[in-house]
């Protein structure tokens, strides 16, 4: 007698393995130019997922938000439902056809912003208004400052010495910047802090960090203040540049030109 051969049917297990999920995998997140900008919230619509950022110095936008989206406040995470109109937020989003938000951190009403290092674009001393640039925006953004808002030199004793002011805000000026926004969603500049002006000198001691000859570009790590500082120079006129080594002590004097630090003099210890 012939026996035939049944055809065996998968096992549930197998049958659920290999059907398709019931909901679909998000994409992932968008590969457009990111780009970081801070604000005030303004109306959250957690129907459509989005909410309104008063953007500092521009127009507000509409971030969209979903569940790639991560959110923090001082470190810790939050959801969506947690986001609340007033509050401050630095928002790292993509541009695309729409806007999509990748993280953002959020920071109470109450607490002022800091700007660590800026670049003064233009001041204009009838209006008080400040345009800067290599903030939280890769745009320029505008800031007012009142009259009477403090303008403090810091660094060196050379440059922090000599008198400062509004007139220290000149195209070119590396600056940090307090600020808090008004209720228009302006950003209010509280107080300001020199930290170069075009033409000015500064000394810098320490070990240099990274070294590059062909490009005449190192970085040094000041003792004074253990800060990081990124140096041009011409190889050609420091030959003793070409024995230089990463850990190296070294001592330079440097102008800044507005855009960077220009070695006048190096020595090498």
């Amino acid at each position: 007698m012939r026996s035939h051969n049944k055809r065996q049917l998968p096992s549930p297990t197998q049958r659920l393995t290999r059907s398709q999920p019931i909901c679909p995998a998000l994409p992932s997140a968008p590969q457009g130019k990111s780009t970081l900008i801070g604000g005030e919230i303004r109306k959250v619509d957690a129907v459509r997922d989005q909410f309104t950022l008063a953007v500092f110095g521009g127009r507000p936008i509409k971030i969209l938000f979903d569940a790639r989206t991560q959110l923090y406040r001082d470190g810790i995470k939050l959801s969506p439902g947690d986001l609340h109109p007033g509050e401050r937020a630095s928002v790292e989003t993509c541009w695309m056809k729409q806007t999509s938000l990748l993280s953002a951190s959020v920071c109470g009403p109450a607490h002022p912003r800091v700007i660590s290092k800026a670049r003064c674009c233009v001041y204009n001393p009838g209006t008080g208004e400040l345009t800067i640039s290599g903030t939280l925006s890769h745009e320029p953004i505008k800031l007012l400052v009142p009259a009477g808002t403090p303008v403090l030199r810091d660094e060196q004793a050379a440059f922090s010495s000599a008198p400062s002011g509004s007139s220290d805000l000149v195209a070119g000026a590396l600056i940090s910047i307090k600020f808090e926004s008004n209720h228009q969603g302006q950003g209010v500049a509280t107080q300001i802090t020199i930290l170069a002006t075009p033409g000015s000198t500064f000394v810098f001691n320490g070990n240099v960090s990274f070294l590059d000859l062909q490009s005449g570009r190192l970085v040094l790590v000041n003792v004074r203040d253990d800060k990081s500082y990124q140096i041009v120079f011409d190889p050609a006129r420091f030959p003793m540049s070409r024995h230089l080594h990463q850990g190296d002590r070294v001592t330079v004097t440097a102008n800044f030109d507005g855009a960077r630090y220009v070695a006048c003099s190096m020595t090498v210890s």
